[in-house]
Parts: structure tokens; sequence; C-alpha cells
């Protein structure tokens, strides 16, 4: 049957609902009611060799709750004078809940937004933008408004999250909810009290205000003459990331690999150290003034995410070089290849064509499907060679144009 039934009528209505119209409208006021739902009905034809589907379909209709039914009159020459539905009319919103069953819904929505009324009524438009969140958090609202109070009266105020004091509040509510607590300060608090640059959930801290933890950063001096901190010699050093950008180190060069025992492993090299890398985290690094006048070795495993990750820290540092990422190493230890659990395929703008030739291989799984190679599986002979063939090119120290 192709004529409107209530599935269809109630269906139309789901989707104000889907799209937190109805919400909305309970906030900002916009009068979507009375509403007219149009309809298909029978034809002519339809109502004369399916008389008794036609009868059934209006007594459907006509018991709808909730809704009114506005009818036609038209006559028949075989059936007389008959009135079908012409379109069917909600009239007040109450009544669109009603017939949704959402009325329980919206009173705990109508009661978020007298609470926000009046303590933290900037946050009115919140709620007609994102009222089925709001609806989400039902049960965690009143705290929300109490840190965002708190933070209006404590903006930018230096302090670590586990020392805001709200009753009812701890450290991890706030973690759990930076996302939503964003939003909701971003519409409140003035520009001066948020740090522009400082984007993303991960950042929340230093976005408004906070005192973050220290970022450490683990490294090694492979050469004990050129180690920045005296008598450390070639010691595993962690420092955090502001003590670490002060050190100023006489180095040619530094290496960065991603494997703890390769890290603690490393060959002794003349005037260079080695960093631990962090994954995808190379932020810590981007703000360090002298690793920008630094040649950059980045060693990673031979995979589609090794390969992401390198391009990751070459948009933080142009002048990063690879090394053991290449064809001939990847051939030369067939015998150690692994798979790779779930392999990235995006596009990679940073890699030389030597790079991009290898990664293009391995995302299309033109060797083998998910090939990977770790680190930790190359040979250290391998290794060695590698090192001494990056010595043999004599590069010059740079850090001659480093200003105190």
């Amino acid at each position: 049957m192709s004529w409107t039934g209530p599935t269809e009528l109630r269906s139309r209505l789901q989707r104000l609902w889907d799209r937190g119209e109805l919400l909305a409208s309970l906030v900002t006021g916009e009068p979507l009611f009375p509403r007219r739902l149009t309809l298909t009905v029978p034809t002519s034809a339809e109502m004369t060799h399916r008389f008794d589907e036609v009868r059934a379909w209006v007594g459907e209709l006509r018991g709808m709750k909730y809704c009114r039914v506005e009818m036609r009159e038209f006559r028949h020459r075989l059936l007389g004078v008959n009135a079908v539905p012409q379109e069917l009319w909600i009239d007040r919103v109450e009544d669109a809940l009603a017939l949704l069953g959402k009325q329980r819904g919206a009173a705990r929505f109508v009661a978020l937004v007298a609470m926000t009324r009046c303590s933290e009524p900037r946050l009115l438009s919140w709620l007609a933008r994102r009222p089925l969140r709001a609806l989400e958090l039902a049960g965690e609202w009143e705290r929300l408004l109490e840190i965002v109070s708190w933070m209006e009266l404590h903006p930018a105020s230096g302090l670590y999250l586990r020392q805001v004091d709200i009753p009812g509040v701890h450290t991890k509510f706030i973690e759990t909810h930076r996302g939503v607590l964003g939003e909701l300060l971003e519409t409140v608090l003035p520009p001066e009290a948020i740090v522009p640059g400082a984007t993303g959930v991960s950042r929340f801290a230093q976005r408004y205000g906070f005192r973050d933890k220290p970022v450490l950063i683990r490294f090694r001096p492979l050469d004990p003459d050129c180690s920045p901190l005296a008598g450390i010699g070639s010691g595993d050093i962690t420092l955090d990331s502001e003590s670490f950008a002060r050190l100023e180190p006489a180095l040619s060069r530094v290496f960065i690999t991603e494997n703890e025992i390769n890290f603690l492993a490393f060959p002794p090299v003349k005037e260079s150290l080695v960093i631990f890398g962090a994954g995808y985290g190379f932020e810590m690094l981007r703000e360090i003034p002298w690793l920008r006048l630094c040649p950059i070795l980045y060693w990673g495993d031979i995979d589609t995410h090794g390969f992401a990750i390198l391009n990751q820290l070459r948009n933080c540092f142009a002048q990063v070089e690879s090394f053991l990422m290449d064809r001939a190493t990847l051939l030369a230890f067939e015998s150690q290849w692994g798979e790779e659990e779930k392999q990235t395929v995006r596009e990679l703008t940073e890699l030389t064509e030597e790079e991009q030739a290898l990664y293009d291989e391995l995302r299309d799984n033109r060797l083998r499907p998910r090939l990977r190679l770790e680190q930790e599986r190359i040979g250290f002979g391998r290794v060695e060679e590698a090192l001494e063939a990056i010595l043999m090119r004599n590069e010059p120290s740079r850090f001659t144009e480093i200003q105190p």
C-alpha cells in the first residue's frame, strides 16, 4: 500500500527529534507547530477497486492520537459521497512528543534548560545547538555547570586539575568530560583566558590555563665527551621538555628510535645522542629550538605506521632523514618479516621518493599482506654498518649557529 500511514507520519516527526529540532525549540521558542503533514491518498480508481483497504486506511489515520485529521469530501458515481483524509496536523509540540513517546526525555531536557537559565544562561545557546548531547549528559549536567562557573571565577588558574576544589567533582570527572567541557568553556570564557594554539582534548589543561604534568624526554648521550650533563657519560637520562630545551649541547646529530632495547643498546657515535621516541607524539620536541638546527636521523619499523610516524616527525622537522628504513634492509631480513595488525593507508606528503615507493609497496601489499619488519629484528651488524656510513659523510656541526 503506497498511501501515507501512521508509521511514515511518525518517522517524519522522528527526524525532527533526531536532528534536535524538537528539543531546540524548547530553548529558542521557535514555533514548529501547528505543523501540516501531507498525505499520499488513494486515487478514484483505487477507491473503487480497493474500497475495503481504503476504509481500513481511513480508520487507521482517524484513530491516531495527538493529531488532527482534515477530511475531504468526494463524490463517486458508484460509491456516492464519501470523505477521505486530505492532510494531518500536529498542533502543539506536546502532541508531537506524545506521538513519539518522548515526553520523559523532553521533561528532563526542560529541567536542564531551567537549571542552565539560573546558573549559566550563556550556555542556553549550546543547549539549542546540542540538545541531544545535553540529554545524554543529564545526570552530569549539574556538575558540568559547577565546573564552568568555577572556571569563570578562576580563569587561567595555573593549578593542576587535581587542585580544582569543587564539592562532588573529582579530577577523573573533569578528565572524562574534557571534550564537552571544552565546548562549554569556549562559549563562556573570554578570549584572553584561552590559549588559541593548544587544540584537541589532549591539550585541554594547557588551553584553559591549568598546569599540565611535565612532558618527559628520555635520551642517551652517545659520546661521553659531548654529554650535555657533566659526569653522566652515556647514561639513560629523563628530563622534562623545558629542561631538555635549555641544554644546547654541542652535537652534530640526533638519532630518534622507537624501540626501547635499541635505544638502550644504541652504539657509541661521535658528537651524537639518541632520543627514545614516542610513536605519534612529537609535539614536545617541536618547541625545542636547538633541535631545529640539528641533523636528525629517525629509525622506525619498516611498515605503514613506521612511515606515517616518519612523516609526522618530518612535519615537525623538515631536515629529518630516515635510516634502516629502506628496501634493501627489508629484503636483507626476509626471514624476520612479520605482520602489521592494522595498516594505515592514508597519503603521506613528507616522504622522499624512495620512502614513498616502499610505503606504497607496503600499503598495497605487493610483497606480502600486511608486511612489517620490526626494527628490533634487524641485526646489529647492519646497524653498525649504517652508522659507519653516516659518519663517513663527515657532516659539520650546525651548532655554531646557536645563539646563547
